[in-house]
């Protein structure tokens, strides 16, 4: 059973999507059985709360955070108590993307003892981890607040937590990029160098995979997830790159590893042949370097 404490977490803006809880699901099965050897709580095997704690005392347990940070990851408590421990109660305190304090209770679980020491460790690692994202996100949005710049993920999420995760970097503030390879052509410098191979002219690559990316997403829009509106975007790490990738108008140029000064003349050179064009500044994303980058009115920072 699950108990909110405030009306607002019933439709508060961050909230799963079905696919998602579906990946939590399977994720929280797999830590439990990696955990006590079951996600059936009837057989799984607790060595040490068996041998120690009796059968039928009931406790409550609160997760308590030790930092500031950004809250997440409640929800996926929620999915383990529903699917896995039914009889536990988990009452919220906040609710995912809130900000936290030291010491301030998020969420008390209440019912069986032995039922709350097996399943709170498995809880706890997923509202860690999220919680970490969402707070990092949420350092990185703060520092190009009053600029153009939005902050977006990546690909290089931990495999199978991906939906979660980049889940996690909007309850920090932050955007997706695309989901999947599925969702978007993204055009690489190693799709570069191995198509510049085939047709033996890599002068002429990015003109050419930009056109062939156009024809291809028209000829099979009725069978990708964004249909006709699969964005096109391309990779360059030279100005000369970039002055050939704005003659083909992709949707969005990604500008890697270019310093602020030339991602200023950058924006320059777009805003003189196509301003309503997307630049995303890439490559060595820190603290620091994001700051450098978002006053030079790009506007996507992954």
């Amino acid at each position: 059973m699950i108990h909110r404490e405030r009306n607002q977490m019933k439709s508060h803006p961050f909230q799963l999507d079905e696919q998602t809880k579906a990946d939590c699901v399977e994720l929280l099965k797999l830590a439990l059985i990696e955990d006590v050897g079951s996600f059936d709580l009837a057989t799984a095997v607790d060595c040490t709360t068996h041998a120690v704690v009796p059968a039928d005392v009931p406790a409550s347990a609160a997760f308590v955070s030790r930092q500031h940070g950004i809250a997440c990851g409640l929800q996926v408590c929620e999915i383990a108590l529903e699917n896995f421990a039914p009889s536990l109660s988990l009452e919220l305190k906040v609710a995912d993307s809130d900000p936290v304090e030291p010491k301030q209770a998020m969420a008390v679980m209440s019912g069986n003892a032995r039922d709350i020491l097996i399943m709170k460790r498995t809880c706890l690692n997923f509202m860690c981890r999220l919680s970490g994202i969402s707070t990092m996100t949420r350092e990185f949005t703060k520092r190009v607040e009053g600029t153009k710049a939005d902050i977006l993920d990546t690909r290089k999420t931990t495999p199978a937590w991906r939906r979660i995760e980049k889940y996690a970097v909007k309850c920090g503030g932050g955007a997706n990029h695309r989901m999947g390879l599925y969702g978007a052509i993204m055009i690489k410098d190693n799709h570069l160098a191995m198509y510049g191979s085939v047709i033996g002219d890599h002068k002429l690559s990015i003109t050419k995979a930009i056109t062939m990316a156009k024809e291809w997403v028209r000829e099979n829009s009725q069978d990708l997830p964004n249909e006709s509106e699969t964005v096109i975007q391309i990779e360059v790490d030279t100005l000369d790159q970039l002055q050939i990738a704005l003659e083909s108008s992709p949707n969005i140029i990604l500008l890697d590893n270019i310093n602020p000064v030339q991602l200023s003349e950058a924006v320059e050179m777009r805003d003189s042949v196509n301003p309503r064009l997307l630049l995303e500044a890439s490559g060595g994303v820190n603290l620091q370097t994001v700051v450098d980058s978002s006053h030079t009115e790009v506007e996507r920072r992954s």
